[in-house]
């Protein structure tokens, strides 16, 4: 009975922080591939959703399939207890703002928000497109089933909120669907702007886009690689901020970046059979998606994504040329992959949602010295801080130390020079917020 009592006590004081969560595989085993072949073939159906196609029909264009998705998202709150509010937020994009509004369009996007318990304010979101295109992106009236362009990204958003919506979080989940990305991503900046304006905090934002095709044009198969794509420091930074990182680094520790390798922490430790890539780039070459507003506007936001596309199968009318079918069609999605997908996004939401907010200010200092010193602002909620460090060619963070309930602490024998540190909250249950590389300087 000792023992047993002198093991209680010291989890209270110095909880599991390496230890993994059973909810966490139990939201990996609840999401459904068949649920989500339903959903996209269901979106493929509406036979095109172009940003500018039919808005009257109920059968075909993108007003009802953003209809549909709406009354989606009010099932799943109907289950439980109506946690989710789910509402629109549109802008009107005037004709000819670029080449490809070839006349004035309402720009509907759908949000579906379950508020956090402790910080209702606070918001990771999950986002999928509603939008399709085939060649032409000025063609709003022809077939563009988009089945994994992208409603992929966007089924996996509503089987997000299906698992999900079955436990209470912290911190608050937005499931969403945005419009207009095809004409110039004026759904995110639609969202972005709205977000600025309510005065969100956002934690981040995960872009899934193109979650479903797992074989490439470079003939690689595999239904276990993703990528992660995410810029290395915000575009906002102020000149400040640009010339201390020549004397303190940080070149690749932006608030997108620490997302990104939080996305690759949890994935390796709940879903090991995946092999998240993180891409040290904002999006593919010369392309972009629909977490850039929100760069954009300063909030933390990455794109996942498949590893191996097939440029056949995006953007294209339907045809057949030269022995190649041509067109984003349901056949050539792989809805165990898409259903693997949303999982990673799945726990990392939770992840985040159970977590504490993350330390608004983290201090480093040790210059000249044999040891590493770090100073934080304290977290109401957190019940300890972990500090992490790496070497500074490393992508991930690759060392770490649980040292309790405190506000400052000194690693002896760790040279600063040598290395890149950075700190994170961590909760009674052990989930912990993402890392926040040091932000000021002490001596």
């Amino acid at each position: 009975m000792k023992k047993i009592l002198l093991v209680v006590l010291v989890l209270s004081v110095f909880p599991m922080t390496g230890q993994t969560d059973q909810r966490m595989y139990d939201i990996i085993d609840a999401v459904s591939s068949e649920r989500i072949e339903n959903d996209i073939t269901k979106l493929a159906n509406f036979g095109t959703r172009h940003t500018l196609s039919d808005t009257v029909s109920q059968t075909r264009g993108i007003g009802a399939a953003r209809r549909w998705i709406k009354s989606e998202f009010e099932k799943i709150a109907a289950t439980c207890n109506n946690c989710l509010d789910v509402i629109y937020q549109k802008d009107l994009v005037k004709k000819g703002v670029n080449p490809r509004i070839v006349k004035d369009v309402e720009v509907v996007n759908v949000l579906a928000i379950q508020r956090g318990s402790t910080y209702p304010n606070r918001f990771i979101i999950m986002s999928g497109d509603i939008d399709s295109r085939v060649s032409d992106p000025t063609n709003y009236t022809d077939d563009s089933p988009g089945a994994n362009d992208n409603a992929s990204g966007m089924a996996g958003a509503i089987e997000a909120a299906r698992v999900l919506s079955k436990y209470t979080f912290e911190n608050s989940i937005i499931y969403m669907g945005l419009s207009g990305e095809e004409q110039g991503l004026f759904g995110g900046g639609g969202v972005a702007a709205y977000a600025k304006e309510q005065g969100w905090e956002i934690i981040g934002i995960f872009n899934n886009d193109m979650i479903g095709n797992i074989t490439g044009v470079d003939g690689i198969t595999s239904s276990t690689d993703f990528r992660i794509f995410s810029e290395p420091v915000p575009p906002t930074e102020t000149e400040k901020e640009r010339n201390a990182r020549r004397f303190y680094g940080g070149e690749v520790d932006g608030i997108s970046r620490q997302l990104a390798r939080y996305v690759h922490k949890t994935t390796k430790t709940y879903m090991p059979d995946m092999n998240p890539m993180m891409i040290y780039r904002l999006d593919r070459f010369g392309r972009g998606g629909h977490h850039r507003p929100f760069n954009d506007a300063g909030f933390a936001g990455i794109r996942i994504m498949e590893a191996h596309e097939n440029y056949t199968q995006q953007h294209q009318d339907i045809r057949m040329e030269d022995g190649i079918a041509y067109g984003d069609v349901l056949e050539h999605v792989d809805f165990d992959y898409a259903a693997k997908l949303t999982a990673v996004n799945a726990i990392n939401m939770a992840s985040l949602a159970w977590a504490p907010p993350a330390p608004k200010k983290v201090e480093i200092g040790g210059i000249v010295e044999p040891s590493a010193k770090f100073k934080w602002s304290k977290v109401a909620g957190a019940t300890g801080y972990k500090i992490y460090w790496r070497d500074t060619t490393s992508p991930t963070w690759d060392n770490s130390r649980y040292v309790g309930d405190v506000t400052d602490f000194t690693l002896k024998g760790i040279v600063i020079d040598n290395y890149f540190f950075g700190v994170s909250s961590v909760g009674a249950d052990g989930f912990e917020s993402q890392v926040v590389f040091p932000n000021a300087i002490f001596r």
